[in-house]
């Protein structure tokens, strides 16, 4: 027997990574940036990212955690010393996310409760901002902490912690096998529902209208690599933590396009329901339904309780489903971010899975308590819009080109994951992740450096969301870069662990 942990059974680990990558994201974000994308039309550059670009590094990461058997940042030391730090780069960007996706997820805890009595009254909006969020602060300033928010955010932290603290086998893969099928169950709900409702089948048809004239914007195809990116849990460690914990015995491959089309179908589930929802607005408020959409914090938190005191019938059942729904795709995402930095600092410094837990865990819930207070809005906008764009996905980009180009690895994770899999991978596989990806990611990240970080060549763009500069600088900038240096000040710290022993007995097949 092995002495890393592993998943009890492939459905387990199945189970986890798609409900790592099912999470927020796919509820409030995919339906939106569809819509504004060309709708129908966009599901052409959509599903090219998804197999140029998602599904390749999928299997590049399952490979890469599959064969090194280690956290990110040992797979990469393993892969080649000198790249240790790309492997702690994803993990502190995962870190960063997990501080404030949490209070996320308290946000929702809060609004299942209202739901019982559509607490939040007819003003969604001022509800949101003045009451639960009590937001009377300006951009850069803390405030004090809203026990509104306090509260819940405890719980999910309890909740979260304590499913990590009992391992992968005894935590992780059971949360999953219990919250992955009851979300597909609700959410399956609240799409039939949806379709029953007035003015439902128009917003479903707006959804699907394709615009082809916008897939020739590039702008369009830079949004679904973002889509992709952002969704699939790729380019930050999960992924190569997660394939760790399989057995000898995996079919890589497989098991990559099961999760890339498991959560794209549940995106696309998602749109169907969300446009759905929207459909029942329009045409309630006598509007198009375009006129009505909106995404994110403001589609979930503000447009959907709104919808839903209009509803005819259930609105505190319905409300309750919705917002246990985001519960549930934010716990099993947030569980899968942890447990990036937890196996990290298991291997780096070779202590306990508790101690980990709770050094590791412990640390992010307290950094998220400044998303817990009266400014905390601002804090948690900028620092999801930077680390993702300036994280995640230049994480992803840098992360190809090192393998594909410097280290030269393509060819041997190629025959590794060809040995173990029935989907044996050819020249499609290499040519996406050496050629096509670094080219997309480098045209998004130059657009997204120019946008941001040259704005005074663009004609009165200014800062994200019209932010002042110094609040850009320490809430967006520094939370990016602060990821990037701190991974690299950890890869020149020693290993407390005897890894070379670990990886001669990697090579002869000798671990116990």
């Amino acid at each position: 027997m092995e002495g890393r942990s592993q998943w009890g059974t492939r459905a387990g680990f199945i189970l986890a990574a798609v409900g790592s990558a099912v999470g927020l994201g796919n509820i409030w974000r995919f339906p939106t940036v569809a819509f504004e994308n060309g709708g129908g039309a966009f599901f052409i550059p959509y599903l090219f990212a998804l197999l140029t670009a998602g599904i390749p590094i999928l299997i590049m990461e399952f490979t890469m955690g599959h064969k090194y058997r280690g956290s990110a940042p040992l797979t990469f030391k393993r892969m080649n010393r000198k790249t240790e730090w790309l492997g702690w780069w994803g993990v502190l960007v995962a870190f960063v996310i997990s501080t404030y996706y949490s209070v996320i997820i308290a946000w929702a805890l809060s609004y299942s409760v209202f739901s019982f009595n559509l607490g939040w009254g007819q003003d969604t909006e001022g509800f949101l901002f003045a009451d639960y969020l009590n937001l009377t602060v300006d951009p850069g300033q803390i405030g004090n902490l809203v026990p509104g928010v306090l509260i819940p955010l405890i719980l999910v932290w309890a909740i979260v912690l304590a499913i990590l603290f009992k391992g992968v086998r005894r935590g992780i893969e059971i949360a999953n096998r219990i919250f992955i099928p009851t979300l597909v169950i609700i959410f399956l709900i609240i799409v039939i529902f949806s379709l029953t409702l007035p003015g439902a089948i128009t917003g479903v048809d707006a959804f699907f209208a394709p615009d082809f004239s916008k897939i020739l914007n590039a702008d369009v195809w830079v949004a679904a690599y973002g889509q992709i990116f952002f969704s699939l849990s790729i380019a930050f460690a999960i992924m190569i933590t997660y394939a760790s914990y399989l057995p000898k015995k995996s079919d890589i491959t497989n098991n990559a396009f099961i999760v890339g089309l498991g959560n794209s179908s549940f995106e696309l589930l998602a749109g169907i329901g969300v446009f759905a929802i929207l459909g029942f607005m329009a045409f309630t408020a006598g509007v198009g339904v375009d006129e009505v959409v909106a995404g994110g914090v403001g589609l979930a938190f503000v447009v959907f309780p709104a919808i839903i005191n209009e509803f005819p019938f259930l609105n505190e059942f319905f409300g309750f489903l919705f917002f246990a729904s985001l519960v549930l795709a934010g716990l099993s995402s947030l569980i899968s971010i942890i447990e990036t930095y937890v196996a990290g600092l298991v291997d780096k410094f070779n202590i306990s899975r508790g101690k980990a837990v709770i050094f590791g865990g412990g640390f992010a819930a307290v950094i998220s308590l400044l998303f817990a207070t009266q400014g905390g809005l601002f804090f948690l906008d900028a620092a999801d819009y930077f680390i993702n764009q300036f994280g995640v996905a230049l994480v992803g980009l840098i992360e190809v080109i090192m393998i594909a180009w410097i280290l030269r690895e393509m060819k041997g994770l190629q025959s590794y994951a060809n040995e173990i899999s029935d989907i044996r991978l050819g020249s499609w596989w290499t040519i996406c992740l050496s050629i096509v990806t670094p080219i997309v990611l480098g045209y998004m990240m130059f657009g997204l450096f120019k946008q941001n970080l040259l704005k005074e060549f663009d004609t009165g763009t200014g800062n994200y969301e019209g932010y002042t500069d110094t609040f850009i600088m320490f809430g967006g900038w520094a939370v990016a870069g602060a990821a990037l240096l701190i991974g690299i000040l950890l890869s020149l710290s020693k290993w407390r662990t005897s890894d070379t022993v670990e990886e001669e007995t990697q090579k002869t097949g000798e671990a116990k």
